[in-house]
């Protein structure tokens, strides 16, 4: 089977030396500009958007990361060829790992103590109930599920919204518009791992934000397309949002004169909530070629008309 690759240059070694291990039956190539030849198989991110010009016998495509909205924004899609994303690849247990911390970082007031630090304060608060910090878990699909799970085994109750109705053990599910506003009244902690499709865009703005309780905590790691920046600084600044911990932004990276960078209630990390492995990634891809050459089905199919 043939292998068209396609990353940004600095990665492009990586990955074509990892697909090369995990897949040694397959021919891989590198795309480039003129570049005539028939591949089977496609594996991108944040491909040129001429990068799939002729392919006419392409039987599926491979999204080298969870969140496919870069790809499906920047090319044109053959009708008909099935897009497959990333599935954990070892980023579910670095996601979980990062949220629990954003999460105890406010639970145990260590934002509070950093803080003092700064001014030589020697202060002690006492500590918050976990039956009285609900966390709620904005988007349950593979990599929300397992933040969820970790949480609860700290003691957290956990909340979970999705669009659609899901069930998961151990967690209080909501669903839908109409399920959105009690979701948001019962978590003190938000933590949005939604995928960024145009029904989702904006989802935390002045309207949302508001509806959780006075004094939570807003945790992003999904994509900055999510949060209405605006809004999210008015919500700071009134005090309703007692803090936030942002990995995600509109314009990575973020831009120096951006408020997020000064504001006292924000931690910024960048974009490094749960980084891609690439032999964990390519070794998935190569068992799906494999799967789908057997004409075996495989998991990780993209809904094009949800977005993900």
């Amino acid at each position: 089977m043939r292998v068209l690759l396609y990353t940004p240059s600095k990665t492009l070694p990586e990955w074509r030396d990892a697909l090369a291990r995990a897949l040694p039956e397959g021919e891989l190539r590198a795309w480039e500009p003129g570049l005539a030849w028939r591949a089977d198989y496609a594996a991108l991110w944040y491909p040129a958007a001429e990068v799939l010009a002729g392919q006419t016998a392409l039987k599926a495509i491979f999204n080298l990361g969870a969140g496919v909205e870069a790809l499906l924004k920047r090319i044109a899609l053959p009708p008909g060829v099935p897009v497959i994303r990333l599935e954990d690849a070892g980023m579910a247990r670095q996601m979980a790992e990062y949220v629990t911390w954003a999460v105890l970082r406010y639970f145990r007031r260590l934002d509070v103590y950093a803080a003092q630090q700064s001014r030589a304060d020697w202060k002690l608060h006492r500590p918050l109930r976990y039956a009285d910090f609900p966390v709620g878990v904005m988007g349950v699909g593979v990599l929300g599920t397992h933040v969820a799970r970790a949480l609860a085994a700290l003691g957290f109750p956990v909340l979970g919204w999705s669009r659609g109705k899901k069930r998961v053990d151990g967690m209080r599910l909501f669903a839908g518009p109409l399920e959105l506003n009690a979701f948001l009244g019962g978590s003190r902690a938000l933590v949005c791992m939604l995928p960024h499709t145009a029904d989702t865009d904006g989802i935390l703005n002045r309207h949302t934000l508001f509806k959780l309780p006075a004094g939570s905590y807003v945790i992003n790691v999904a994509r900055g397309g999510l949060v209405v920046d605006d809004d999210l600084l008015v919500a700071l600044d009134a005090g309703h949002i007692a803090g936030a911990t942002l990995d995600v932004f509109h314009e990575e990276p973020l831009p120096a004169a951006h408020p997020y960078w000064r504001h006292p209630k924000v931690l910024i990390t960048p974009h490094a909530s749960a980084i891609t492995l690439t032999d964990e990634s390519a070794a998935q891809v190569a068992e799906k070629i494999r799967r789908l050459e057997r004409g075996e089905p495989v998991s990780g199919v993209v809904d094009l008309a949800r977005g993900y």
